[in-house]
């Protein structure tokens, strides 16, 4: 998929775009493929909407590739998960610092 985005839809304008994980559906119906980049949230809304408006013609792409008989449909979404660690480390580095305060003290 990565490939195919990058051939078909340079998207040269955002910079660097990531695919980081792909969750398919088990009746193999839906698939949901997250993305990262170095982008501001509004670059990554104009992203994911270009995407999602090329999702018919990735999946299109996708199935001259798959021997199987179902190709499932595509939803991008921007992957969070960087966002989410960064917030978690913050927190506990501000933990460690009130404790470290309270044990002077």
């Amino acid at each position: 998929m990565a490939t195919l985005i990058q051939e078909k839809f340079p998207l040269k304008q955002y910079g660097l775009v990531t695919l980081t994980n792909v969750d398919v559906s088990p009746d193999l119906k839906n698939s949901t493929i997250y993305f990262t980049s170095l982008n501001n949230k509004k670059a990554n809304s104009e992203i994911t909407i270009e995407l999602n408006q090329n999702a018919g013609h990735f999946r299109y792409e996708v199935s001259k590739k798959l021997t199987s008989k179902t190709v499932p449909s595509l939803c991008f979404k921007y992957d969070q998960s960087m966002e989410r660690v960064q917030r978690l480390n913050t927190i506990f580095e501000l933990v460690n610092t009130q404790s470290e305060k309270n044990r002077k003290t």
